[in-house]
């Protein structure tokens, strides 16, 4: 499917029973919406620490994935199913699945979706985004913790089945990746702001 932003036309307030059409026709109004399970919800705006540490990871694995993968920040709509898309900090998606990235969305899993904690998106990061991205067959997530200079690295062992946690990275260790090989770095160089 093809999915665009269609401009300035009016849409309808609903609780419930959103699909990615509604959202599509939603106007520009520089607030980032997510749908989980048909609900529309608005995502707070990220803090100044939170932007600052997404770009030091986003450069980080941009300067050692990128011959491999296309890595990108949020604003960018995931479209997971019809009732559910998420904007996550960062992804990345190998080369040869490009053809999920579309001109106004990411349509499909990508291969590897980060989130960065902060007070206000604890829950919706460690409990149901990391049900949604398992469901919908992400096969790595990493929630990064700033407060505790931790990534958390879940993966699946079959497309579709819960996350485990793999490893748990702490601020002198090294994170690594079996299925992105391409990435190796200290968490504290992605963490600690410069």
């Amino acid at each position: 499917m093809n999915y665009e932003k269609k401009p300035d036309k009016p849409h309808l307030i609903k609780e419930s029973g959103w699909t990615v059409e509604d959202y599509m026709k939603l106007p520009e109004d520089g607030n980032q919406y997510e749908i989980v399970a048909g609900i529309l919800e608005l995502k707070p705006s990220p803090t100044t620490t939170h932007q600052r540490i997404s770009h030091q990871i986003e450069s980080i694995l941009t300067d050692s994935c990128e011959n491999e993968y296309i890595i990108m920040d949020s604003p960018i709509d995931v479209i997971l199913s019809d009732r559910e898309t998420r904007q996550p900090d960062i992804l990345m998606v190998h080369r040869s699945r490009s053809d999920i990235i579309q001109e106004h969305a990411v349509v499909g899993p990508p291969d590897l979706v980060i989130e960065i904690l902060s007070p206000s998106t604890i829950k919706r990061d460690r409990v149901m985004k990391l049900r949604s991205y398992a469901h919908f067959g992400v096969p790595e997530y990493w929630i990064v913790d700033p407060l505790n200079v931790t990534i958390e690295q879940y993966v699946q062992s079959s497309e579709g089945a819960p996350y485990e946690l793999l490893e748990l990275f702490s601020k002198d260790d090294t994170v690594t990746s079996d299925r992105l090989p391409c990435v190796n770095f200290k968490v504290g160089e992605g963490i600690i702001l410069r």
